[in-house]
Order: C-alpha cells, then structure tokens, then sequence
C-alpha cells in the first residue's frame, strides 16, 4: 500500500478490496466496530485509533506479538481481548494478509444455525 497514506485511507482502501470482491461488507453500527469488515454479519477487521485490529485465534494473536506484529487489542476496558491483535504500523505493509487470515478465522468460526 502507498506509504502516503492516512491509516483511515489506507483502511478505506483495504475495506474496498474486500467490498469489491464481494466477501464482506462494512459495518453500519455507531461505536465499538463501527468502521469494521464483516463477514456474515460478523467483525474480523476494523480501524481503532489510527491501528487495524483483526480477529485471529489466540495462539496465532500470541504468536504475532511475540514476532513484534503488535499487541493484544484492548477496547479501554483494561482488558486486552485475546483473539484481537493490534497490528503495528510498521506492518502496514501486511494489512491485506491479516485481514484475509482473520476473515477466514471468523468464517470458519461462524456459530451454527
């Protein structure tokens, strides 16, 4: 991605990619997730403070931090939660990647009906 860009544009363009696809759609909820990617009707990527934040198994978010990826994503509960990863902006480069990966997490996830 164009090393220029905002985080909100380089997100914007990352959102249209899998928009254009057809395999997701964008959040239209205020607050928590409401710039999110969804698959099913489920968040797998979002834009928070300038980061994206993806949705991953725990071992593979545990396995991302420790590597320097970036950390647990923490929603100011004081809490991080352990299947979100807070991607580092010298990752920007592997935004696409991650967010297919967690695309297809939340989509293998998806609860029966």
């Amino acid at each position: 991605m164009d090393e220029a860009l905002t985080p909100e544009a380089r997100y914007a363009a990352l959102a249209a990619q899998f928009v254009a696809r057809g395999t997701a759609s964008l959040s239209e909820k205020k607050g928590f997730g409401s710039t999110a990617l969804l698959t099913d009707g489920r968040i797998f990527a979002m834009l928070t403070r300038g980061r994206l934040v993806v949705k991953l198994p725990r071992p593979r978010v545990a396995e991302l931090v420790e590597a320097g990826w970036g950390v647990p994503f923490d929603a100011n509960k004081g809490r991080p939660m352990k299947e979100w990863l807070t991607v580092d902006p010298a990752r920007e480069a592997d935004w696409t990647a991650l967010a297919e990966e967690a695309q297809r997490f939340v989509a293998a996830s998806r609860p029966e009906k």
